[in-house]
């Protein structure tokens, strides 16, 4: 909104800072980490009078879980706010490719709501049936693919290779649409420990608003030889946002929570990453960066996969870092472990932009 109205005065003096996407991409940042900080306190205050006894804790997982008892969920409400306020202020609302993350972002987020809803008003960890969600996630995640889609070609671009891609077509919209379900799903296993989910979001929105800068960029884009796609970096500011609301979130997400985000947000988030991957066709990046991600969905995966053909469990507990709370690590050591995996991860992805 900001941009249009200093495009319109032709930006005059100190508005002709709001014409790079540097600042706006700072600015990005510190205006969601100012919203999320200002507004966490009664947000959570509100969402411990309104659940009462907060977010169900399994029975069957780590007993030392049974002490958050009564911590609020639906956090993720304070990182939309944030995110979209954020968004609406610094970006420019003309890119089609904004209003497809964002669409993601509050359809996954809407998603998620009802979900932690349902188990709030149950008190059971049952919420919405996974076939309902799953519908609702790719209904959501295609109507985004076929906008993005319109604006950026059908292309599959392989990482270490400049230049090799492979045009999927139509196809290329179940690709698209798997990829932002996939990952958005991926976030929300993840989310099952004080601070586990957030920082890694964090660190992948990080290397993504790098990712999204450089696409959008011709002379960058064609130095490093990876795909250009135009209008790709105001994303970068999408990006800016997602980091400090996080941020704000993480501040009272931090051991122990006051707050989790709950589907709402952990949802959200993830579904928010795949459609950047996908705008910036880097979506098989994104299973590098995003690794750790991808590693807790496949703990579920393959536990539920042998439990059901041996019954017999391949982890002591999935998703995976349960699995290692059971072997004895405390909660902050596995947190902490995972992050510095995240960072790695992150690393290893940048480095394809030059290993082509």
């Amino acid at each position: 909104m900001l941009y249009w109205i200093a495009q319109y005065l032709g930006f005059p003096h100190l508005l002709n800072l709001v014409r790079y996407q540097s600042f706006r991409t700072g600015a990005a940042v510190a205006t969601a980490l100012f919203i999320g900080l200002l507004i966490g306190p009664k947000f959570i205050g509100w969402l411990r009078v309104r659940q009462g006894k907060g977010q169900p804790i399994r029975t069957d997982g780590p007993q030392s879980h049974l002490a958050k008892r009564g911590t609020p969920t639906m956090g993720g409400l304070m990182i939309l706010t944030s995110l979209s306020l954020s968004i609406l202020i610094w970006m420019d609302l003309s890119n089609p490719f904004v209003w497809a993350c964002l669409f993601v972002t509050l359809g996954f987020g809407a998603i998620g709501f009802l979900d932690d809803y349902d188990k709030v008003r149950k008190a059971s960890t049952a919420g919405v049936s996974g076939k309902v969600r799953l519908l609702l996630e790719f209904a959501v995640a295609g109507i985004a693919s076929a906008i993005i889609i319109h604006e950026n070609g059908t292309h599959l671009y392989l990482p270490f290779a400049q230049g090799l891609s492979i045009d999927l077509g139509w196809f290329y919209i179940v690709f698209a649409a798997f990829t932002i379900v996939a990952f958005g799903n991926a976030v929300n296993l993840t989310d099952g420990l004080d601070g586990l989910a957030t920082m890694p979001v964090i660190i992948a929105a990080v290397t993504f608003m790098i990712i999204a800068y450089l696409a959008g960029n011709v002379k960058f884009a064609d130095y490093l030889g990876i795909p250009h796609v135009p209008r790709a970096g105001d994303l970068a500011i999408f990006c800016g946002a997602m980091i400090g609301a996080g941020l704000a979130f993480l501040w009272f997400n931090a051991p122990p929570a006051a707050v989790f985000m709950g589907d709402t947000g952990s949802l959200a988030l993830g579904g928010a990453l795949g459609a950047i991957a996908v705008v910036a066709h880097h979506e098989i990046v994104l299973g590098i960066v995003g690794g750790l991600f991808v590693v807790e969905a496949l703990s579920v995966i393959i536990q539920v996969f042998f439990y059901k053909r041996t019954g017999k469990r391949v982890f002591r507990m999935a998703p995976i870092h349960h699995h290692f709370e059971q072997l004895g690590w405390s909660e902050p050591t596995v947190v902490i472990r995972f992050w510095i995996i995240a960072l790695v991860l992150a690393l290893a992805g940048l480095s394809t932009l030059k290993l082509r």
